[in-house]
């Protein structure tokens, strides 16, 4: 485990990569001026589902982040582990709003325990032609959550930052699609795979936080869409 480079703690080191530009670059949309813009909750809370009256008391291996397993039914991106999140509405003031409002339709959360971070810069998601922005978020209530509609969400949960760092956790995914190969960054959480958009997200915010423990990134193994 990485040791924290900031005295305050691991909040202190979000709102840096938060701030950072150092995001690198993802496959370009194959038609920008359609893409549709979304936004995505990153919420970061304390392992345990107590208030943390000391915010930034917290390092990396204290910490879980939520992610949800979308329904296989879905058009879009099926069955795949992903930030809470989805399409700016025209009611949205703003992408922070978007988030917010799409974490609550789909996990039931309190916004009120949500303390925004940063947004970050907007990303690219090839597959399905949306300009994506992460909103990084900070429990400093923990509510109860759970899918809401299971027509769009079938499970939601808290995973440990800590098992997602372990390198035994990590590998490269692998998808043959038409011809082309496509690899990026993966994780293992206990048979659960995360991979694609949400897994590239977590591994460039983990290197920009400085939480990254080296990992096998030649162990291949493939994905099924």
């Amino acid at each position: 485990m990485s040791v924290s480079q900031h005295p305050e703690g691991a909040r202190a080191e979000l709102l840096a990569a938060a701030r950072s530009d150092s995001w690198g670059i993802l496959p370009q949309l194959a038609d920008p001026d359609t893409a549709r813009e979304s936004a995505v909750l990153i919420l970061f809370g304390v392992l345990d589902s107590t208030p943390a009256p000391v915010i930034d008391a917290a390092v990396a291996k204290d910490l879980d982040v939520l992610l949800q397993r979308r329904a296989s039914t879905l058009s879009s991106h099926p069955g795949q582990v992903s930030f809470p999140g989805g399409g700016r509405e025209t009611a949205d003031a703003d992408f922070v709003a978007t988030a917010l409002r799409e974490a609550v339709e789909e996990t039931g959360l309190d916004p009120d325990g949500v303390e925004i971070l940063g947004v970050l810069p907007e990303l690219p998601l090839a597959a399905s032609n949306h300009l994506v922005t992460p909103v990084l978020g900070w429990w400093t209530k923990p509510s109860k959550v759970a899918a809401v509609d299971h027509a769009e969400t079938v499970e939601v949960f808290r995973v440990p930052v800590a098992q997602l760092l372990d390198p035994a956790t990590r590998f490269t995914s692998v998808i043959t699609r038409d011809g082309f190969r496509f690899s990026g960054p993966a994780f293992d959480v206990d048979g659960t795979i995360v991979w694609g958009f949400t897994a590239m997200v977590l591994d460039r915010l983990f290197d920009t936080c400085g939480w990254t423990v080296p990992w096998d990134e030649s162990d291949e193994r493939p994905v099924t869409v």
